[in-house]
Formats: structure tokens, C-alpha cells, sequence
């Protein structure tokens, strides 16, 4: 009991979701030394949550680690979200169910204890989107019953290729630039697994950028996959000759994140 309750801070509840934090294990290696964690959420059945990029409509989460103690950084990760109906005629971006966003947590000193604080704003919906909001403190000692949890979680976060590189059948092949009609739309090639649904995600290189829902164009079924998007939702002054976007693909339960150079 006492050595589980040091794995994890208890449970917020706010209206129909409920968050916690989850110590892991330290990590050392050559190219990397932090220790994991993560913010568990918990939904209640029909309820969900935001992906970074919220898509047509919703908020993302935000996070304020500033309270914590001997942190020099903490990194969210997220898993690969999937997308749903917003009720108004477009697509929301996110996540159902329970959910972890994996942590890694870099401390100022390695030989001191650190302790993880954070404020946490978030929104759930269902009919209705409702803001919720926790304050979540835990002491990370380096040591967890819970590792099997972010394990999968980390196991759900796209992996980060160049573009043209593929893995677990999924590549993005080329993007580029096309004009039709006096409108500029990119156009994504991709490959992924026969017969597997895929989705495809598109965010700008700030936040302000809201770019569409890539929409596919041909076969769904096939290895060899066209999405498109009108260039839209840029803020004022921006364009997008010269951008970075990040495309995240989802398929056959394996996700790649590619960023992209628009010529």
C-alpha cells in the first residue's frame, strides 16, 4: 500500500473526468537522462478530451509545471489521438476512454530528490464541452509499480520518421504544394497497410496555425494513399511557401509523426 501510493498521486475528479499523476523509472543512457512519469485521465463512458490540436473545434490542454521541485524540464508526450464528430457539422481531434500523456522529466540536480507539480487545464465533452481543471503533486523516486502503464502509453506515441521513411507499413512518400481554382490545398502521399483505415493529421509550425482535417482522395483501401487540405486557418502574415508542418498518420494501430517542408 505505502510503496504503491508513492507510484502515484490520488485521483482528481472534476465533473466526468478524473486525473492523476504516475511516477516511472529513471532513465539513463548515453544519448538521454530523465525520469518518466505521467498524467493518467480518466473518462467517464461517451465523455472525451483534446488532442494538442483540437482540430474545427475544442480546447487543448495546458500545463503549468513553474511549482515544481528540482525540474529543470517536463516534456509531454501524446499518443496518437483519433478524430469524432464535434455536433456542429465538423471534426474534433482527441482522446476517450483513459488516456496517459507520458512525461519526461529532466531534473535540475540527478542526485536530489524531485518532486512533480502540476496545474492542469483540460476540457471534456460530451453533449456538452464542460472546462476541467486539477492540481496534481507527486515525488518521483525513480521507481514505479505502474512502468507496465507508461510503457504502453509510450507504446501509443507516434514515432518520428523523416519523410519517405517507413515503419510498421506506414510512410509518408511526398508532400507537396498545388493550386486549383485560386486556392492553394497541399496534397500528402502516404503508404500504409492494405485495407487498414488510416488518418491523417495536419498542424502548422505555431500553434495559431488551425489547418483542416486532411481529406482522402482515392483509394481507402489499397497501400498506396492520396489526402488533401485546402490551405486555410493561417494567422495574418503568415504562408505557407516555406512552412514546416507535422503530419501525424494513424493505421492499423501504429502511428508515425513526419515534419514536412512546403516548397
Amino acid at each position: 500500500g505505502s510503496a504503491a501510493a508513492q507510484d502515484a498521486s490520488a485521483w482528481q475528479p472534476d465533473g466526468h473526468a478524473a486525473t492523476r499523476l504516475i511516477g516511472g523509472s529513471a532513465v539513463k543512457s548515453a544519448e538521454a537522462s530523465f525520469l518518466r512519469a505521467g498524467i493518467e485521465i480518466r473518462l467517464d463512458p461517451g465523455w472525451k478530451t483534446y488532442w494538442r490540436y483540437p482540430g474545427d473545434t475544442g480546447i487543448p490542454p495546458t500545463f503549468d509545471f513553474s511549482g515544481s521541485q528540482n525540474v529543470k524540464s517536463a516534456v509531454v508526450q501524446w499518443p496518437a489521438p483519433e478524430q469524432f464528430s464535434d455536433g456542429a457539422g465538423g471534426h474534433s481531434i482527441g482522446y476517450v476512454g483513459d488516456i496517459i500523456l507520458p512525461l519526461k522529466v529532466t531534473p535540475t540536480d540527478a542526485t536530489q530528490p524531485s518532486t512533480l507539480r502540476v496545474k492542469f487545464n483540460y476540457a471534456v465533452c460530451g453533449t456538452l464541452c464542460v472546462p476541467a481543471k486539477a492540481a496534481l503533486e507527486l515525488a518521483l523516486t525513480g521507481r514505479s509499480t505502474d512502468e507496465g502503464l507508461l510503457d504502453r502509453a509510450v507504446q501509443l506515441v507516434p514515432k518520428r520518421v523523416a519523410l519517405g521513411i517507413q515503419t510498421n507499413g506506414l510512410a509518408i512518400r511526398a508532400v507537396k504544394l498545388a493550386s486549383a481554382g485560386g486556392k492553394q490545398s497541399v496534397v500528402v502521399d502516404l503508404t500504409a497497410p492494405q485495407d487498414q483505415p488510416v488518418t491523417l493529421f495536419a498542424e502548422g509550425p505555431t500553434p495559431d496555425w488551425a489547418l483542416p482535417l486532411p481529406e482522402p482522395d482515392g483509394s481507402a483501401n489499397g497501400p498506396d494513399r492520396r489526402f488533401t487540405f485546402i490551405v486555410d486557418g493561417l494567422p495574418p502574415g503568415a504562408k505557407a511557401e516555406g512552412a514546416t508542418l507535422t503530419l501525424t498518420a494513424v493505421s492499423g494501430g501504429h502511428a508515425i509523426e513526419v515534419p514536412a517542408h512546403l516548397d
